[in-house]
């Protein structure tokens, strides 16, 4: 009978175990079912609040240069501008396995992570792995300043 209970205390202990590891292994997925991350941390420069949220200040329009773009990491958010006053923003976060984009140059938007690069023009890809556009995002620019809408 001792045998049994010994069993049947490591079955119950195990199976709390499983139990409390399930969510932790989860919380370490960063990724959703298409292999997206749906937040990210970029090593770009940017001003605002933190958060993707509605109405965020993201800085001067002076900061992004024309032919360019500057990652707002703290947004996880990328804005270009293709040419002049035509401002375009984009998710940060690569469509490939959700690594965040890493810089702007050469009329695209670089991941380091596995080498996938978006257009400025449009989020489209330029060069794989990835094979799904940076969604975009919508921004204003009014007196000078770069709102995330």
């Amino acid at each position: 009978m001792t045998d049994r209970a010994l069993t049947r205390r490591h079955a119950v202990q195990a199976l709390a175990g499983v139990g409390l590891g399930l969510p932790l292994l989860t919380a370490c997925g960063g990724g959703n079912a298409n292999g997206s991350a749906n937040v990210g941390n970029g090593n770009g420069k940017g001003k605002g609040g933190s958060g993707a949220g509605t109405g965020t200040d993201l800085g001067p329009a002076s900061d992004v240069a024309v032919g360019g773009g500057t990652i707002y990491s703290n947004q996880n958010v990328v804005v270009t501008q293709p040419s002049q006053g035509d401002f375009k923003c984009f998710s940060a976060i690569c469509t490939h396995q959700g690594c965040p984009v890493q810089s702007v140059s050469g009329g695209t938007i670089n991941c380091n992570c596995h080498g996938s690069r978006f257009s400025i023009q449009d989020g489209s890809v330029v060069q794989g792995p990835a094979t799904a556009p940076l969604p975009e995002k919508k921004v204003t620019v009014k007196g000078g300043e770069i709102t995330l809408a």
